[in-house]
């Protein structure tokens, strides 16, 4: 299990950054400036619900990942291997069975192949996506904001910018990062 307190995230009081890094510093962070800021995960640009009640030990005690359950039987659990339902049809399974290695297999073949061959696509939008989420919390009622949403899908970094360019300079530097860093 990963543990949260480690997951980086960036921390808002107002339109002024507050604290960023690992959420266990951040969480601590924004107790110390009284608890009154918008934290973000920086991957998805979710708002993160911190509960700030008690001491940091206790804080700090609630960010760690919960005790590892038993190991089940079935499976490969070291390797990371993760049951789930998979429905198809039944030409499907017919085609998955008759393949080398079998259904899981060539799954995971047909998976890292179009993960190879989708060209950074989803990565790209899984940023577009962060920064909407992080610009619609920060910057909503900000000058440009709707013209800055349309850039961010354009892709286009220069009417991203020139849309920005009044924002408060911490929240148009953060909303940049997350529409346009790469993994």
């Amino acid at each position: 299990m990963s543990d949260h307190r480690t997951l980086p995230c960036t921390a808002f009081a107002g339109d002024r950054l507050l604290a960023a890094g690992p959420l266990a510093d951040v969480a601590l962070a924004v107790k110390a400036a009284g608890g009154d800021a918008l934290v973000f995960e920086d991957a998805t640009g979710r708002v993160i619900d911190l509960d700030l009640r008690g001491s940091d030990a206790d804080i700090l005690a609630r960010l760690a990942p919960p005790a590892e359950p038993a190991p089940r039987g079935r499976g490969r659990p070291k390797l990371g291997v993760v049951p789930r339902e998979v429905t198809l049809l039944p030409r499907h399974w017919d085609w998955l069975a008759a393949q080398s290695g079998g259904a899981s297999v060539a799954l995971r073949k047909l998976v890292e192949q179009a993960m190879r061959s989708d060209g950074g696509k989803q990565t790209r939008r899984a940023a577009q996506e962060a920064a909407y989420r992080a610009m619609t919390a920060l910057a909503g009622d900000q000058p440009g904001y709707e013209e800055a949403i349309r850039a961010l899908f354009a892709d286009d970094r220069t009417g991203f910018a020139r849309s920005i360019e009044g924002w408060p300079h911490d929240v148009a530097n953060f909303v940049t990062t997350l529409a346009f860093r790469s993994y």
